[in-house]
């Protein structure tokens, strides 16, 4: 791609042969007719097919990319890697296992476009989830929990759908599980929060990668970090710049 496109669709993907060829359908049928944009898929050390099946994509259609790790190095680092080669100024990110509908990252774009003042962070709300009753249990125990401790204002932190502008992300630390902590961290360099609707569907093929045990373990040690750096956080705010002259 000679120009860079203004919005980039970063998927990070594991394990997901049977989902991403109708996963990168999708978002250019709901792209196409609304902007330029570019899908960046990041396989996380996946040993099925999923590497060959996006690089097939890929040779296809110059708006697919593939970013590869090595090893598996989960969520957080696939999403960092894939804003880090994304060319475009707003991020999309979404699941790559069908549950998501790239119609709503549409809908995202626009309202954080028209959104005034600070340019925000545009967090999906799942107002249905299509999961197990279970994975629903601890998902609202652990989004409580968070909202008390860090009063971020997200009922949904774990949904994948966000959108924001990329020189944002990067300015924050990077850590495992800071995904699920988004809404707090950008709100500690300045950046507002807008929560938006969003569908949610069945998983088409394949399972999940994570127990509801394993997240909720380590989402509490999270927390108590994300307690920490916000503590440690001082944001600059810039009043204004002058330009020295030469002696």
């Amino acid at each position: 791609m000679s120009e860079r496109p203004p919005v980039s669709v970063v998927i990070p993907v594991a394990d997901e042969a049977e989902n991403v060829e109708s996963v990168a359908d999708e978002v250019r049928a709901a792209f196409a007719p609304a902007t330029p944009f570019e899908i960046l898929f990041v396989d996380d050390g996946s040993t099925d097919a999923t590497p060959r099946l996006i690089a097939a994509l890929a040779a296809a259609d110059q708006r697919v990319r593939l970013v590869r790790h090595a090893r598996r190095c989960g969520k957080s680092q696939a999403v960092r890697t894939g804003v880090l080669h994304a060319r475009g100024t707003w991020i999309a990110t979404m699941d790559g296992d069908g549950q998501n509908d790239p119609a709503d990252l549409v809908a995202m774009l626009a309202a954080a476009r028209s959104a005034p003042g600070v340019p925000p962070l545009v967090a999906g709300i799942r107002a249905r989830r299509r999961d197990p009753w279970a994975r629903r249990v601890a998902t609202c125990v652990a989004n409580r929990l968070r909202r008390v401790v860090l009063g971020d204002g997200c009922p949904d932190t774990g949904c994948g759908m966000k959108l924001f502008r990329r020189e944002d992300f990067l300015r924050l630390p990077c850590f495992e599980g800071m995904h699920r902590f988004l809404p707090a961290l950008f709100a500690s360099y300045g950046v507002p929060l807008v929560n938006h609707p969003v569908a949610h569907r069945a998983r088409r093929a394949g399972r999940s990668k994570y127990t509801n045990w394993h997240r909720a373990l380590v989402g509490i040690t999270d927390l108590l970090g994300v307690m920490w750096l916000r503590r440690r956080t001082k944001a600059p705010v810039l009043i204004g710049t002058e330009v020295g002259r030469d002696a």
